[in-house]
């Protein structure tokens, strides 16, 4: 079976879980005397409801608002997924999260399934307003969200038609500085970079992005393409990737203290057949961050990954 029809499969069913399991939410949550009493067997009752609408609507939400982001790691592609959805169950539960956000319009995770809901039957301009609205949420509790603030950037693209407009860029960038390793917002950078004519700083980040992306990865080719097209148009060749893992390098070197620099660093480096230089890389880095068991962490299992233990 391939992946197409395998992801098509996949989400019919998870649609119509989350149909079947949704009004049991609406039945908890939604009982005549306990919503809105303050009282509290009737805030209890909303916890208790809480579970069944994270369960219903994250399974039908990953199968038509975020199948690719979830399922194929693309998250800018993601409100591509939804092209060709029926609808209609879809409608019926948006309008379930509506009743939620309107009776609790501080619940940030009903914000979040309201947007991918949205974005699944392609109104991306309320899908913006609602992953603003979750952004907004996460910054005045004093919990940013990269994830949120790359969401929001993608519907507002989505709502352009594709343009990363001054709004789309700033959530990206508000992303990046949470989260420098962000994908998502790396590659919509690069769009903007390229709509302004700064394709070969595009093509940076575009490569860079590609040096870390595994080979079997249905994001790489997304990627070759795009490096491909703003080659071509910038009448130039694309830099050569071994001159810019050199130059990676090189910065290390100079400022060790970057460890999603030397994660990229060895990524790119096996991606080049380069098994040694990669180990070597590898071997730098967790000396340098010996006392972080994090990113010691994140370095044993990117070495497992690519085999170089």
């Amino acid at each position: 079976m391939s992946a197409v029809l395998y992801i098509g499969v996949l989400v019919v069913v998870l649609a119509a879980v989350a149909f079947a399991v949704a009004p049991l939410w609406l039945i908890r949550e939604h009982r005549p005397g306990e919503v809105g009493t303050g009282s509290p067997s009737g805030r209890a009752t909303q916890q208790k409801g809480r579970p069944v609408l994270a369960a219903a609507l994250a399974l039908f939400l990953l199968g038509i608002g975020g199948g690719t982001y979830w399922m194929l790691g693309q998250p800018y592609l993601a409100w591509r997924s939804a092209q060709g959805t029926d609808t209609r169950d879809v409608n019926g539960l948006i309008g379930l999260l509506i009743k939620r956000v309107r009776a609790a319009p501080d619940d940030l995770q009903a914000w979040v399934y309201l947007g991918r809901g949205y974005m699944g039957v392609g109104d991306a301009g309320d899908a913006a307003k609602a992953y603003g609205r979750a952004v907004a949420l996460a910054n005045n509790s004093g919990h940013p969200d990269a994830g949120l603030d790359t969401l929001y950037g993608e519907a507002l693209v989505a709502q352009a038609n594709g343009e990363v407009g001054a709004e789309a860029e700033a959530a990206f960038r508000a992303a990046l500085k949470l989260d420098p390793k962000e994908q998502a917002a790396r590659y919509f950078i690069a769009q903007a970079q390229a709509a302004r004519g700064d394709k070969q700083g595009a093509l940076t980040i575009l490569n860079e992005l590609l040096a870390e992306t595994p080979d079997k990865s249905p994001l790489r080719q997304t990627l070759i393409d795009r490096i491909a097209l703003l080659t071509a148009q910038g009448g130039g060749g694309a830099p050569d990737p071994k001159a810019m893992v050199a130059g990676l390098a090189a910065r290390l070197k100079d400022n060790p203290d970057d460890a999603a620099g030397w994660q990229r660093l060895i990524r790119a480096y096996s991606v080049l057949g380069q098994r040694a230089e990669a180990q070597e890389a590898l071997a730098t880095a967790r000396k340098t961050f010996a006392g972080k068991s994090d990113v010691l962490a994140e370095l044993d299992a990117q070495a497992k990954e690519l085999k170089l233990d």
